[in-house]
């Protein structure tokens, strides 16, 4: 069974940085594309970034340059290092894992709150 634990959310002024990490739980970590999506109250989720199997990563326009996903392949633990929080960066983020490709999307986590003022 597949388990993705977020944690490292929390509040933090407006041009500050947080680590988002998630630990994944599966029997292949290596055969999934992994990713971060956020919500905000009221709004629709979105994909924050993505890495897929090979190592290759993608990132929304908004967080491009901002923010970082990285995987530690020995921990199996994903990350995402926000830098230069902003406002509007406050919502909910969501890991997620797809076995063999990046979408759809298999199995997703809990979330952890991030609260930038």
């Amino acid at each position: 069974d597949v388990q993705l634990v977020e944690s490292g959310g929390g509040s933090v002024q407006a041009g500050g940085s947080l680590r988002l990490s998630c630990a994944v739980s599966v029997s292949s970590a290596n055969d999934y594309c992994l990713g971060w999506f956020r919500q905000a109250s009221g709004k629709e989720r979105e994909g924050v970034a993505a890495v897929d199997k090979e190592g290759g990563t993608d990132y929304a326009g908004s967080v491009d340059g901002r923010f970082t996903i990285t995987k530690d392949y020995g921990k199996d633990t994903l990350y995402l290092q926000m830098n230069s929080l902003k406002p509007e960066d406050t919502a909910m983020y969501y890991c997620a894992a797809g076995r063999y490709r990046c979408h759809p999307w298999d199995y997703w986590g809990q979330g952890t709150q991030v609260t930038v003022s």
